[in-house]
């Protein structure tokens, strides 16, 4: 069925909305990012810099998503038409673009994030002296991620520049493998770009690859979670992942079936970008943002700490001068009735004692964990509860 002009307009508005919807996420991350890391550096939370280890990795998957998004732009058909922006540029000059797109989402943007989501995922399994506390885990990670895409941008580079040779030479083949934009029916002006069906065969089989690793990955994490809440986020993660990105290469692969100006087409287009576009927005709060807000609300375990210890020390100096009163009044020959009877005309003060190995029937959380004076602690005591959990590579802390 031919694509009327308001169902491309609304594709068109829709798919705009939702990526500046996206970008808006992307860059609340990745302040909080920041912030976080700021925050690390200047009041010494040592032991939360775990946490605030991969902050650049987690940037750069928030950027890879963004160039994401406005390419999804670019390929749109409602930017081409009449007075719109790319409708300046002749035939072929849009030809390039949609060639650009090609290369640029399927070719590089979309196997870095799938890559550096692996990465992401990875870390936590690794040893923490060579992995997110090491300071060139980064940098490593980074090459990694780009070192391990630049075969995929390759071979899609070469698909799209032996396009023209193989419909040449190789007539039987339909057009649909290897062509990225067709002529409009009403205007040979306008090129409407379309998903080459052997593009889309490289990225499912990158895809199916990624997936099985993802899978694999997943089941050991999920053996080493110390935490129900981080197991929903894992089961959330991996099933949002390995469903929706073969779904989504379903969509681009059926998308042959029909002309870029039928609805159809653009049905299936702006659900396989739906279907992107939900994944990495559960990737970005699940990578980006929860591991930020647990950082910020552990760090604010330390005002509280240091609230108690305020507070202790005001109790502790009550204590000091009931006693010394106790002993001011024997010295002059008080009897204890008298005295009990003073005190009941005064007003008993009564405080609660704090032992630290008394057994709590609650969670215990040691609060001094995170403070930044954990050198300080004397050679002889025994550490707090739960110093060793950052020490330990098995537990995984979070994604």
């Amino acid at each position: 069925m031919p694509l009327t002009r308001y169902s491309a307009e609304a594709f068109g508005v829709l798919t705009i909305c939702l990526v500046g919807l996206l970008v808006l996420l992307g860059l609340v991350c990745i302040g909080y990012t920041l912030y976080l890391r700021s925050r690390v550096l200047k009041q010494g939370f040592i032991l939360l810099s775990y946490f605030s280890g991969p902050w650049i990795i987690r940037i750069t998957f928030i950027l890879f998503t963004i160039w994401w998004g406005f390419g999804e732009i670019v390929r749109l058909n409602y930017i081409r038409r009449p007075g719109r922006v790319l409708n300046v540029l002749d035939f072929k000059w849009q030809e390039n673009v949609c060639k650009f797109y090609i290369v640029s989402n399927l070719g590089f943007t979309e196997p870095c994030l799938f890559l550096t989501l692996m990465f992401l995922l990875r870390a936590p399994l690794q040893n923490i002296d060579t992995g997110i506390l090491s300071r060139k885990w980064n940098g490593k990670t980074a090459s990694c991620v780009l070192l391990f895409a630049l075969p995929m941008f390759v071979l899609q580079l070469f698909l799209i520049l032996i396009g023209p040779e193989l419909r040449e030479d190789r007539k039987e083949l339909p057009l649909y493998f290897t062509r990225t934009a067709r002529s409009m029916q009403n205007s040979n002006d306008i090129a409407l770009c379309s998903y080459p069906l052997l593009n889309t065969i490289l990225l499912g089989l990158f895809t199916t690859v990624l997936t099985a690793y993802l899978i694999w990955l997943g089941r050991r994490i999920l053996k080493l979670v110390i935490n129900k809440g981080l197991q929903k986020r894992v089961y959330t993660l991996i099933f949002s992942v390995s469903s929706l990105l073969p779904l989504r290469v379903l969509l681009l692969g059926l998308s042959v079936l029909s002309r870029p100006e039928h609805f159809l087409f653009e049905a299936l287009a702006f659900s396989a970008f739906l279907v992107l576009l939900c994944c990495a927005g559960v990737c970005i709060v699940i990578l980006g943002y929860c591991p930020v807000a647990d950082c910020l609300a552990l760090g604010n375990l330390n005002d509280l700490e240091a609230r108690r210890r305020v507070i202790l020390d005001d109790q502790n100096d009550t204590a000091s001068l009931i006693a010394n009163q106790t002993h001011l009044d024997e010295s002059i020959g008080i009897s204890p009735e008298r005295n009990s009877d003073a005190s009941t005309k005064r007003g008993s003060i009564s405080f609660r004692t704090f032992i630290r190995d008394e057994p709590s029937s609650g969670p215990f959380v040691e609060l001094s964990l995170f403070s930044p004076s954990r050198d300080e602690n004397p050679s002889g005591s025994p550490p707090p509860v739960g110093w060793r959990m950052m020490s330990s590579p098995t537990h995984v802390h979070g994604p």
